[in-house]
């Protein structure tokens, strides 16, 4: 048995189709470096990723952005969903309170902007530790699920309201790996179960 077969079966939750292709990915991601390029050559800019889910997508936006912006890399965790489809609304950030970031340029960088919970608190963090200035860098968007409006200075792509997983992203730990993002069917309950 193929091991996607063996994770989807060992969560609960399957597979669904294919939402952005590996080649998709690459290409957007290689155009919002380009962008970031352009916004910040010559300049200093503090490279703020979340953890786990922001991890590929930050060290690939990091290679494509490239040698012309000194970028200073830091890596805090931030988590809204635990081992659910759903975030609850509480965030928990671990790591903002070291940054050094007093006068800096940031670039704040995560997998996905669902409600907006998430960045917000991390936004305000960032803003305790004394940045100059927070532009934002998401990978994926769910406009539609948004509770709290956040700029979005640098987006991937925009979604429907699918659960997703897949570049980083993650189902209770699982399905990271794979090299597209794809929709996660919910698990199916036993009938009779509620």
């Amino acid at each position: 048995m193929s091991r996607r077969a063996s994770d989807s079966k060992d969560s609960g939750a399957s597979l669904g189709r294919v939402l952005v292709t590996g080649s998709e990915i690459a290409a957007r991601v290689w155009s919002m470096g380009a962008e970031i390029r352009r916004d910040y050559a010559g300049q200093t800019l503090h490279f703020v990723a979340l953890l786990d889910g922001g991890t590929m997508f930050a060290s690939d936006l990091a290679r494509a952005i490239g040698p012309d912006v000194d970028l200073r890399m830091h890596f805090i965790r931030a988590s809204s969903y635990g081992e659910a489809t759903v975030s609850d609304g509480s965030v928990q950030v671990e790591g903002a309170e070291t940054l050094p970031l007093a006068g800096a340029r940031v670039l704040l960088v995560d997998d996905i902007v669902d409600t907006g919970r998430t960045a917000r608190e991390v936004f305000e963090r960032l803003r305790q530790r004394g940045a100059a200035s927070i532009r934002f860098a998401a990978f994926l968007s769910k406009r539609h699920r948004r509770v709290v409006d956040v700029p979005v200075d640098y987006l991937g792509f925009e979604l429907p309201g699918k659960f997703v997983v897949g570049y980083g992203m993650d189902y209770a730990g699982r399905f990271r790996g794979l090299p597209d993002v794809r929709a996660l069917d919910e698990p199916r309950r036993p009938a009779g179960d509620s």
